[in-house]
């Protein structure tokens, strides 16, 4: 997995350390897929964020183009900005650190999308797994595969955006 860009944005220091053993609540994930966030997957993550006290880690999951060269010189340049709503997924990270809760945003470029959420699930063990894409901007496959992934690799919850 590759991130391309870690952004802290919450109070605190960010930590790349999975939550201590103590039975501490895992962090909450809510996961998108270069388009933003549902209004219905942002309230659920921000309510059980704030619910448990837990962090809130916000991925922004992207296709990393097969350009070669661009990605020896330049992989953040690699994803155009007309193919991702980069300050749609920006603001959401802002309004949850608005409202108190320690906020991660990941900008997070792969071959294989679904593999890195997969592993983020794992490094960071997620309590809760919000797959929020903006319904209208992404298609419904996508998201039922994602779905579908995570429930068959990981052992966390998981809440999916609802059809309009």
């Amino acid at each position: 997995m590759r991130r391309t860009v870690a952004d802290d944005v919450g109070h605190g220091a960010r930590t790349d350390e999975a939550p201590a053993a103590d039975g501490g609540p895992g962090p909450v994930i809510l996961a998108t897929f270069s388009v933003r966030v549902d209004p219905r997957a942002e309230r659920m993550a921000f309510e059980s964020a704030l619910e448990v006290g837990a962090r809130l880690i916000v991925a922004n999951l992207m296709m990393l183009p097969p350009y070669p060269t661009t990605i020896m010189l330049a992989r953040e340049y690699a994803t155009l900005p007309h193919e991702e709503d980069l300050e749609a997924v920006r603001a959401t990270a802002a309004r949850a650190s608005a409202l108190g809760i320690g906020t991660e945003l990941l900008r997070i470029s792969s071959r294989r999308p679904l593999a890195a959420l997969v592993e983020l699930i794992g490094e960071r063990r997620a309590s809760l797994v919000v797959l929020g894409p903006d319904v209208r901007r992404s298609p419904r496959w996508q998201l039922r595969l994602a779905a579908r992934r995570v429930r068959r690799q990981t052992d966390c919850l998981i809440w999916l955006a609802p059809d309009r």
